[in-house]
């Protein structure tokens, strides 16, 4: 999901870059709700991918391949500007850097260990509480307690269902930086040009998942298949999606993107039912519902 959908600002989400003309002419044709859903299901699909490779590589490899394919083509279209930025402008732009690398690395470490469709229901709450924190309204609190709900029903009290401890706190770390993440991508939007403050959040991102990366992922992320995969779930995961939300953005209010952008989790555990095989209980998609519908809430009765 965008969490800046949520949060009333506009992406970028997860490192999402800008958009190509080619997709942006390709996309006229499409209506823009048309756009989220194809959005939404280009990043659950580029999740799904990763999640294959998995059995060659690391989650923190994954990642790595991930973040440095989106910085690569980001660098290559708007290169960082960092002349006559002050050294807190400059501390700004690495914690925005820092809050994608460790999002990315602390969800795909949920992603290992939980059904996809659970771990985006988990990491819903960062977004989602900052949203409701930054509306001030107590009814807001609510859609909290309801998505709160959800996230118990998900918890293995009797072993029976798909999570594990570890993945549910893989994915509420992954929702925190998601939050964290929302609030220094609108500072450094305020101190640098153009995009060049994402390009400059993802180059410093690069950095700092480098070394846990390479060391997990060794010679295989030499390997020419595993570089194709990867540069496949960036295009997806990242360009691709991102690309959509803007020309979508540019054409429909941001509250109606919203509610769409919260129908995420419904579509993550989709395809992880009909592209990974993973079935979830009926307690599961009800967990999932109550955090869909409490991000409608939140959406709907937001500023």
């Amino acid at each position: 999901m965008s969490a800046e959908s949520l949060s009333g600002s506009v992406p970028p989400y997860r490192g999402r870059l800008g958009p190509g003309k080619a997709l942006r002419a390709a996309s006229d044709a499409v209506p823009p709700s048309g756009l989220v859903l194809l959005a939404i299901v280009s990043v659950q699909v580029g999740a799904g991918l990763a999640k294959n490779l998995f059995a060659q590589l690391p989650p923190s490899a994954v990642v790595f391949l991930r973040i440095a394919t989106g910085a690569v083509i980001l660098v290559a279209m708007a290169r960082p500007k960092v002349r006559g930025l002050s050294r807190r402008d400059l501390a700004v732009g690495v914690a925005f850097g820092l809050s994608l690398g460790l999002m990315n690395l602390s969800f795909y470490e949920a992603l290992a260990r939980l059904p996809i469709g659970i771990a985006v229901a988990i990491e819903f709450l960062g977004p989602l509480t900052l949203a409701v924190v930054s509306s001030r309204r107590r009814m807001d609190l609510l859609w909290v307690a309801l998505a709160a709900a959800g996230v118990l029903l998900l918890a293995p009290w009797d072993q029976a269902g798909a999570a594990s401890w570890a993945g549910i706190g893989f994915a509420a770390l992954a929702g925190a930086f998601w939050a964290a993440y929302i609030v220094f991508s609108a500072a450094t939007g305020a101190r640098f040009p153009g995009a060049s403050g994402l390009s400059f959040a993802m180059v410093v991102s690069t950095l700092a998942i480098t070394p846990v990366g390479v060391a997990a992922g060794g010679s295989d992320l030499l390997r020419p298949e595993i570089l194709l995969v990867g540069a496949g779930v960036g295009l997806l995961s990242s360009v691709i999606p991102y690309s959509l939300e803007l020309e979508a953005l540019r054409r429909m209010p941001k509250r109606v993107f919203g509610i769409l952008m919260s129908l995420e989790p419904a579509v993550a555990a989709l395809v992880g039912l009909f592209v990974l095989g993973e079935v979830l209980q009926a307690r599961e998609w009800a967990a999932i519902g109550c955090v869909v519908i409490a991000s409608i809430g939140a959406t709907r009765s937001g500023p």
